[in-house]
């Protein structure tokens, strides 16, 4: 199975996203054995088979249905088994455009977790970029290790288990990018300085939740030498979309003079009125307008871009 090329039919051993709702998916590895179970009722993985990624699926008992997605990074970020946390779309969209990531760059990355950002960078590198990425945890490592073979990314992405605060990362000169999500970037920046092609500007960014891990990342930043530094918040606002009626002034004045005129007349009289005029109203053209909701997510994570400036030769 492979996030990189898509496929058109669903196979044995198969990895699947079962979508009830946008808030509600699952992964499923499919296999002709097994029967996937939830509220909309019993689902057979040999039902699967054969059926083309994005089949509305009914359940046997007919009380539901669910989608057969294709899994991609996006869809990988909703449903990965968290080992830490993870960065979402929100993040992952703006550090990949910012850094500047294209087919063929070079990126390292410190901080794997769960392998979500993983992901969405090997695609954006592929075919025939590559992403070095470092995991202090050893168990996290291996998880994860496994789960890139299985998702065809292997040919993409070195994983080393090592803690690079204190061994740095054992590659000079190579890469294009670096993304730092740490407790303690600031101590990893010197070393990720020497990853960087030499002759070539880099971009590096830092993911940090506390604004006081992003005053010490900047200092080391300046110290080492890096350039145009700053930092960003991502918030997601969702916005609403509904029609409302657009009223001419005649129309208002109209229906202001109605309602007057229905408290003044008795109640018999006023339903009366009220069917005559309905059969002879026309509804207003309609507006489509947004609206936020009164609360919004909040805080996830500093971001902490810079950029590295190439060494020039004396001569």
């Amino acid at each position: 199975m492979s996030f990189i090329r898509y496929k058109t039919i669903i196979e044995e051993g198969d990895l699947v996203i079962a979508h009830l709702s946008r808030e509600n998916m699952t992964p499923l590895i499919v296999d002709s054995r097994k029967t996937y179970n939830n509220k909309f009722g019993t689902f057979k993985h040999i039902d699967m088979i054969g059926k083309e990624y994005g089949t509305k699926m009914p359940s046997h008992n007919g009380r539901g249905f669910m989608y057969l997605l294709h899994p991609t990074p996006e869809l990988w970020t909703h449903v990965v088994p968290h080992r830490t946390q993870i960065l979402y779309v929100a993040d992952i969209s703006y550090i990949i455009t910012y850094i500047d990531l294209k087919p063929g760059s070079v990126v390292l990355e410190s901080g794997t977790g769960s392998g979500s950002f993983s992901h969405s960078l090997a695609r954006t590198i592929a075919p025939n970029g590559h992403l070095y990425t470092f995991e202090f945890h050893e168990e996290r490592a291996k998880a994860v290790k496994k789960e890139f073979e299985e998702h065809g990314l292997s040919d993409l992405i070195t994983v080393e288990c090592r803690d690079v605060c204190k061994d740095g990362f054992g590659i000079t000169n190579i890469v294009h990018a670096v993304f730092l999500d740490l407790p303690a970037p600031w101590e990893a920046i010197s070393a990720a300085k020497e990853a960087f092609k030499q002759n070539r500007i880099g971009k590096i960014c830092c993911f940090s939740p506390c604004i006081e891990q992003v005053q010490r990342t900047c200092a080391s930043l300046n110290e080492n030498g890096f350039v145009e530094i700053k930092m960003y918040e991502c918030l997601i606002r969702e916005h609403d979309v509904k029609t409302i009626p657009v009223y001419t002034v005649a129309d208002a004045v109209n229906k202001i003079k109605v309602q007057q005129d229905k408290k003044r007349k008795r109640k018999d009289q006023n339903e009366q009125d009220d069917d005559n005029s309905s059969k002879s109203k026309q509804d207003p053209p309609n507006l489509y307008v947004t609206k936020t909701p009164n609360e919004t997510k909040g805080h996830t994570s500093y971001l902490t871009f810079a950029t590295f400036l190439p060494v020039l030769d004396d001569e």
